[in-house]
């Protein structure tokens, strides 16, 4: 008579090709994080450099009513305006005179480090954390400095 193996009609994983599954999928996480938190810091940067954007346009439309960048006694300028906090970024108007203005969004939480201004003559600037290449001519969008 011809006794059969209780288990062996079962197949399975040995431990060796289960660590290696494990380390390919460590491997593939080692690459992808760094890459995924790379692609939201670039997705966050945008909610700076569209606000500046619109309020620098919203200062130059105050320039063009009350002919100065200052706040009036009829008016505020909309461009430094105080309720200026954003998910990612606070906004200030760190000088608002009568000819000139500079707006600059400074990051917060997981976008500390980040810096972006704009002036009465368009002029862009950027700070960016180390490991990120900065910019003194340009809104710096990408960690290799690309505008």
């Amino acid at each position: 008579m011809h006794r059969q193996r209780p288990y062996a009609s079962l197949s399975g994983f040995t431990l060796i090709e289960l660590m290696i599954a494990v380390a390919i999928v460590s491997i593939l996480a080692a690459v992808a994080v760094p890459q995924y938190t790379a692609y939201v810091t670039r997705g966050r940067i945008p909610d700076a450099t569209n606000a500046l954007a619109t309020r620098a346009v919203q200062a130059e439309q105050y320039f063009q009513d009350f002919r100065t960048y200052a706040n009036t006694t009829n008016a505020n300028n909309p461009g430094c305006a105080s309720d200026t906090s954003g998910k990612h970024f606070d906004f200030s108007c760190s000088a608002a005179s009568a000819t000139g203005f500079v707006i600059q969004a400074v990051g917060k939480n997981s976008m500390a480090g980040f810096t972006y201004t704009i002036n009465q003559a368009g002029s862009k600037t950027s700070t960016v954390p180390t490991g990120w290449t900065g910019s003194t001519t340009c809104w710096v969008i990408k960690k290799d400095g690309s505008c």
